[in-house]
């Protein structure tokens, strides 16, 4: 019988924004008991689930928020709500990561220079709804060059990016702009808001799939960054996006030799586990 390869891609398990707010959040969590959160601290079920045992409930309407403590996730909020938040007298837990805000401070930079704001991603995102509360009244969140033309934001732009998304597609979008708008644009500028650390993930993913023969990508289906893995490996190679090792399927695993996992920034390392123990019980070698 062939023997069946499988290997995971180099970088798994929690970036450092997610550790620092699982941290933060925790410690919070054992010092005030009954924590509201604003949206899910990480886009993982199982981590959420836990955190919940712990005391840390999600709620999407600030109107639920009342007397308690409040925790702002990793992906941040728009300032607007944080002056709210502190208006009302909560007690504020941020634990946005710092990549983000570092995102957020480059999108108010641009906006305070004067010039329309760009945000290259998902503007239904959390993080980039809240870079556009950052980036003032002229800015507009698209992966579409097409459509920051019809907005008209000025001759004047500034352009960032969800940290979450790929250069190159950054890149992409960024020529494409430039050759949709041509002479109307008199000045850009452009800040790489990109998380290095989610970028060489991809670049792992990818270089692991250019030798497999199928790509298990581990992750929530709500992560931004956990799609991006799939989107940049599934032009290489056969790939599906897992959130639990029962949703693996027997029928992906015929006539593969070489099995590539790679997960999200959010995904715990015990969720990998479980999938490479389980791929190795249908491969026979459990």
């Amino acid at each position: 019988m062939t023997r069946v390869t499988i290997e995971k891609a180099r970088g798994l398990g929690f970036c450092f924004g997610v550790r620092r707010a699982i941290r933060i959040i925790e410690e919070a969590a054992r010092k005030y008991g009954h924590i509201l959160s604003v949206g899910p601290i990480v886009h993982n079920r199982a981590v959420v689930n836990r955190l919940a045992s712990l005391g840390v409930e999600v709620v999407d309407n600030i109107d639920a928020l009342d007397s308690a403590v409040v925790a702002i996730p990793s992906h941040g909020v728009p300032p607007a709500l944080l002056t709210e938040l502190q208006s009302r007298g909560l007690k504020v837990i941020d634990a946005t990561c710092p990549t983000v805000r570092r995102a957020q401070r480059a999108a108010k930079r641009l906006a305070d220079s004067g010039l329309g704001v760009v945000i290259f991603g998902d503007a239904d995102h959390p993080e980039v709804r809240g870079l556009l509360g950052w980036a003032g009244d002229r800015a507009v969140a698209t992966m579409d060059a097409r459509v920051v033309v019809g907005v008209g934001l000025g001759s004047r732009l500034g352009i960032v990016a969800q940290t979450t998304q790929s250069l190159t597609k950054f890149s992409e979008f960024i020529a494409l702009l430039l050759g949709i708008a041509g002479h109307h644009v008199l000045e850009v500028r452009i800040i790489n808001t990109l998380c290095q650390k989610t970028q060489q993930r991809q670049d792992a993913a990818v270089e692991l799939a250019r030798r497999s023969d199928l790509m298990i990508v581990v992750g929530g289906r709500n992560s931004a960054n956990t799609r991006r893995l799939a989107e940049v490996c599934s032009p290489v190679v056969e790939t599906y996006l897992i959130e639990a090792a029962d949703e693996l399927d027997d029928g992906w695993l015929e006539g593969k030799r070489h099995i590539g996992i790679t997960a999200g920034a959010s995904t715990p390392e015990d969720a990998v586990d479980k999938v490479v123990e389980r791929l190795r019980e249908m491969v026979g070698e459990g």
